[in-house]
Formats: structure tokens, C-alpha cells, sequence
């Protein structure tokens, strides 16, 4: 199975202790977000769980301790955006960022390591100038450090826009634009361009349009077949992305993003994160009485067959 750690919050970043402890303890609790008496329980085993992925904007506190997941193969997506603190107020320097990044592609290998150019939004000050000039110098560090980047424009969801009201759609000339000169930019520095959930028609500028997290994707970043099943495939219609199982949480996520769409406000998440406790098998609280505790099945995706050609 795939493990995502990433699509609701920043574990790498603020939990680092927590998900090493439940590495150690060989299992994790993860509440479902749309029926929360409901508690999902996964071994953590790689014999069960084919690749682990995570998303954060800091991968640094993992890197002491990553050695305990040396028997896992592993996916990473490191965000770096150009903006500032008005918009990321509690994010790492980009420098700090960058360096981190090829950090991580030392320890796990820069096939396993991608970074993410999104969202992408305009204003006056964040440009479409100001993000050419951007996205070229991340790609000049990064060139030979990641195995690709992927590129995606911002959606306004009801969070987003609670959040960020000024932020508008970026028009279809303005992603057209974009997309075509961040092609070029990823041929000039060897760094493939990935898109997901955007407008096919891109790949007509050589960029990758079929997700960011696909069966390809994985299979290349761990060196080995997966065999999916049938009531596994791509949930999106929009995309081939195999999205996984997600043992984070909504609304706890400290970074403060105001594009975030995984955060409901400020207050609540600072309410969370006074709730977890590192030595919990889950991220945030613990148990309750109403409780029911699924054991899922897991099983690994893993194709050992033999192929001649």
C-alpha cells in the first residue's frame, strides 16, 4: 500500500517526533475527517507498505533520526514557492529550504525527491515576471537534485478564500504563459515539468500532464513495479495520481499559509496543536470512549513477477 503523510498537514515540519514514535511503535491511528468516531489503524511495516510519501515545506527535522526508515522506500515533495512572509509567514528562508532539499536527495537519492512550484497566484507584487524570475533561480539550485517539479495554480476553495480574499483565478493566458516558459526553463536546467490537475493542453510544451504522485511516478522514484488493484486506481477523474492512505489531520497544520485549503482558521489550529502529544498513536488527542478502531487491510502492491521483456 502507499502511505501519504502529506495531503492535510506538514508532518515532517512540526511532528517529526510523533510519526518517528509511531514508526517505533509499528503502527499509527488516524481519525476519519468525515465520520470521526471511526479510527483507522495502520501497521507501519515495510512489508505492507510499499512506499511513503511525504509533502512539506521543511523536511529538516526528519533528517537526524531518518535512518529508522531506511527499510521503507520513500517519495518526497519538498514545496517551494517564491513568496514571502506575507503570504508563508512561518516557513523556513527559501536558502534554508534549498539547501535542505539537496540535503534530502543525499540521504535518499534525488530520484526520490521532487519539489512543488504551487500554487501559483498573481498580484501586483507576486507577477508573472516576479515568478519567471523565480522559478528560473530555484530551478538553477535544484538542477541535479530532484527528479522533477510540479507546477499547479491555484484552486479557491471556500478555505482559500475565507483566508486570502484578495487572491483571484489566475486567467487562462496567465497559465499558458507560465506553463510555456517553466517548460523551457525545466529543459534548460534537466528538470522535468509536471502539472496536476491542470489543463491538458500543456503538454504541447513538453510538460507531463498526468498527475504528480501516478503509478509512473512511484515506480520510478523506489526502482520497482507496483501491481495495482482494481478498486485502488486514481480516485480523481481530473488525474492518475495514486493518492494513498493519509495519516495526517485536517486544521493542524502551524505554517499559516493563506492559500492553504487544508485550514480552517488560524484559532482552530492553534487549538489542535495544543492537543497533540508525540507519545500518541495519533496526531492529534487520543482516544475517546466512542471509539471504533478499523484495522485495515493492508497489502502490498509490489510486482515481483518475472518479465522477459
Amino acid at each position: 500500500m502507499i502511505l501519504n503523510t502529506g495531503s492535510r498537514t506538514d508532518i515532517p515540519a512540526y511532528y517529526s517526533d510523533w510519526f518517528y514514535n509511531r514508526i517505533d511503535d509499528g503502527y499509527v491511528l488516524t481519525r476519519n475527517p468525515y465520520n470521526p468516531q471511526q479510527v483507522l489503524k495502520y501497521i507501519l511495516d515495510p512489508s505492507v507498505v510499499d512506499v511513503l510519501v511525504f509533502c512539506t515545506k521543511n523536511p529538516k527535522p526528519m533528517f537526524s533520526r531518518i535512518e529508522k526508515l531506511k527499510e521503507y522506500r520513500q517519495f518526497w515533495f519538498v514545496t517551494l514557492t517564491p513568496y514571502g512572509k506575507d503570504i508563508e509567514p512561518n516557513v523556513p528562508k527559501k536558502t534554508t529550504v534549498v539547501e535542505s532539499i539537496k540535503k534530502l536527495s543525499s540521504l535518499v537519492g534525488n530520484k526520490s525527491v521532487s519539489y512543488r512550484y504551487d500554487p501559483i497566484f498573481i498580484t501586483e507584487k507576486y507577477s508573472m515576471d516576479y515568478h519567471l524570475r523565480a522559478f528560473e533561480k530555484i530551478a538553477s539550485e535544484l538542477s541535479g537534485y530532484v527528479n522533477s517539479c510540479v507546477i499547479s495554480f491555484i484552486d479557491l476553495y471556500e478555505k482559500t478564500k475565507r483566508n486570502f480574499p484578495s487572491v483571484r483565478q489566475v486567467t487562462p493566458y496567465e497559465q499558458d504563459f507560465l506553463a510555456k516558459n517553466f517548460a523551457l526553463i525545466g529543459k534548460r536546467y534537466n528538470i522535468p515539468i509536471r502539472s496536476c490537475c491542470e489543463n491538458v493542453e500543456f503538454k504541447k510544451y513538453g510538460i507531463d500532464v498526468s498527475g504528480c504522485m501516478t503509478k509512473e511516478v512511484l515506480e520510478y522514484a523506489t526502482n520497482c513495479r507496483l501491481a495495482i488493484p482494481n478498486n485502488k486506481k486514481p480516485p480523481r477523474a481530473e488525474c492518475n495520481c495514486l493518492l494513498g492512505a493519509d495519516i495526517g489531520a485536517y486544521n493542524t497544520c502551524p505554517h499559516g499559509c493563506l492559500y492553504c485549503y487544508a485550514n480552517y482558521n488560524k484559532d482552530v489550529v492553534k487549538k489542535n496543536y495544543s492537543l497533540h502529544n508525540p507519545n500518541s498513536p495519533f496526531l492529534i488527542g487520543d482516544f475517546r470512549k466512542e471509539d471504533i478502531i478499523v484495522e485495515v487491510n493492508q497489502q502490498s502492491y509490489i510486482d515481483n513477477q518475472l518479465r522477459l521483456f
